[in-house]
Order: C-alpha cells, then sequence, then structure tokens
C-alpha cells in the first residue's frame, strides 16, 4: 500500500476541486443559491458566525477562509486524511458539490456497508482493505451520477456534471495508482462553474394511484373501470331495443377497454420509476 501524504492529498484535492467548481455563481435553478469556487453563501454565513465577524457577499471570500472552510467542512468532516490516495479525492469532490452525508453513503454503499453518512472506523477500515481502490472510485462514481440523474435539475447541469464526473474519475483512478497525472480527457469549462446536486432536488416519484382508480383500485368506487361495467350491465339488456342504448353500452366497451389497458400501462411506468429513484437515493 502506497505512503500516503495527508497534507498533499489534501492540496492536490483541493486544486482539483476549485477547477471543477469555477468562480461565482448565482444560477436560478442551482439550489445552492449564490456560490463562490464551491462556497455557498449561507456555508460562507454560517462560517463568518463562528468566527464572530460579519456576514459578507460570499464573493469577497478570502483565500484562508475558502482554504479553512474546504478543510473543516468538507475534508476533516469526513476523516479523510485517513483514505486511500484517489479515494479521498472522489469522496471529497463528492462532498462539495452534493454534501458530507451523501457522499459518504455512496462510499459506504460501493463498499457493501450499512450506509448512515457517517465515516466511522468500520469505512475507513473498510476502503483501505478494499482490494482494488480503482473499481472502488467507479462503483462510487456510478451511485453518484445514478443520483445526479434522479434529479429535478439534471435536463439543466447533466451536461457538467456528467463531465465533472468523468474528470474525477480519471484523476481518481490515476492518483490510486500513483500517478501524479492522469491522461487528460475533455474538459467542462464551457458548462463551468458547477452546480450544487442536492437530495432536496430528487424528482418525485409518480404515484400509481390514478392507473390502480382506473383499473379497480378506487377505495370508494371500486375503481373507474369498475363503475363504468356496472353501467355497461344495467344498459346492456335495454340495448336489445334501442340502437342508441346500444351505441352507448359499445362506446363503454371501448373506453372501459382503454382505461384498463391504459391504467395497466401507467401503472407499470410509475412502479418502475418510482424503483428507480429508490434505488439511485437509498
Amino acid at each position: 500500500m502506497q505512503v500516503i501524504d495527508p497534507a498533499k492529498e489534501f492540496s492536490r484535492s483541493l486544486a482539483k476541486v476549485l477547477k471543477s467548481e469555477g468562480g461565482f455563481s448565482n444560477h436560478a435553478a442551482d439550489p445552492g443559491g449564490p456560490t463562490m469556487m464551491g462556497v455557498t453563501q449561507r456555508v460562507y454565513d454560517a462560517y463568518r458566525d463562528r468566527q464572530g465577524q460579519p456576514h459578507r457577499s460570499v464573493r469577497f471570500i478570502d483565500t484562508a477562509e475558502l482554504q479553512d472552510i474546504y478543510r473543516s467542512s468538507y475534508w476533516a468532516t469526513a476523516r479523510l486524511d485517513k483514505f486511500p490516495a484517489g479515494v479521498s479525492y472522489v469522496v471529497f469532490d463528492g462532498n462539495v458539490n452534493s454534501g458530507v452525508k451523501q457522499s459518504v453513503l455512496w462510499l459506504q454503499r460501493a463498499l457493501g456497508l450499512n450506509a448512515d453518512g457517517v465515516v466511522g472506523p468500520a469505512t475507513i477500515a473498510a476502503a483501505n482493505s478494499h482490494p482494488n481502490h480503482d473499481q472502488l472510485i467507479a462503483d462510487i462514481l456510478a451511485l453518484r451520477l445514478k443520483f445526479l440523474k434522479s434529479l429535478k435539475t439534471w435536463p439543466t447541469f447533466g451536461k457538467g456534471w456528467a463531465a465533472r464526473i468523468a474528470d474525477v474519475k480519471a484523476t481518481g483512478q490515476a492518483w490510486a495508482t500513483g500517478d501524479d497525472d492522469p491522461l487528460p480527457i475533455a474538459r467542462f469549462a464551457e458548462v463551468s462553474p458547477s452546480h450544487k446536486a442536492y437530495a432536496s432536488d430528487i424528482k418525485a416519484a409518480p404515484s400509481p394511484a390514478v392507473a390502480d382508480a382506473a383499473t379497480g383500485g378506487g377505495i370508494a368506487s371500486g375503481g373507474l373501470a369498475a363503475t363504468l361495467q356496472q353501467v355497461q350491465d344495467q344498459l346492456t339488456p335495454l340495448s336489445y331495443s334501442s340502437d342508441l342504448v346500444g351505441k352507448v353500452v359499445a362506446g363503454l366497451i371501448i373506453v372501459s377497454a382503454l382505461l384498463t389497458f391504459g391504467g395497466l400501462a401507467y401503472g407499470f411506468y410509475a412502479r418502475r420509476k418510482k424503483a428507480r429513484i429508490a434505488e439511485a437515493t437509498q
């Protein structure tokens, strides 16, 4: 196993994350709000409060403050000095972009641990004893990408996030194997700065309730299709003596069939979509 220099790992990881984060951003769709070099206004306000300093725009954050926030809030909180080279950077980048708890959840799930979002001795030991850190990094980032695709903001920021993950993977795997200079890949400067990706922006899972109501799952009425069937049953005897009633019955048969098949199809879609969202976020 490589001998890790924690100071070096933090320094080079911070440099990479800052390149990914870019400068000032205040995109209307970004849940982070006003953000400078990855530090949101809310995080900066909380930091200034702890320092006994008045609030000011995050645009004016200085280098010492920036490094202190990154080290204390995103590196030390996850105990990344204890992790293998490359893996620490990958978790760190996730910490900054989606929050420490969410990033640690990806790590723990990739390790096959009980995921609670808190780094303890078991998580550290599992990461260090993992037989293939290249694969661990790939697994972490696969979970992260799946999560990002479940967000409402994916259509807006997905291109930049996907490119960032590709870059993080190349760098993390290079560092995990002792290579300080990974092969260059397509950068994403054209879509920088990067935007925050929080679990609060997960798309709501579609409800199968409408499908259940249409196909017979309605509680009060026994389902719309069942109600139409009852009407059809009542009118059928009259259809033999009335062309109009016959046409009405024929129409009810068609509507009932459409509701049943349409409801079944939508129910299948809704449950499958709900399962995929759950898989991405659990």
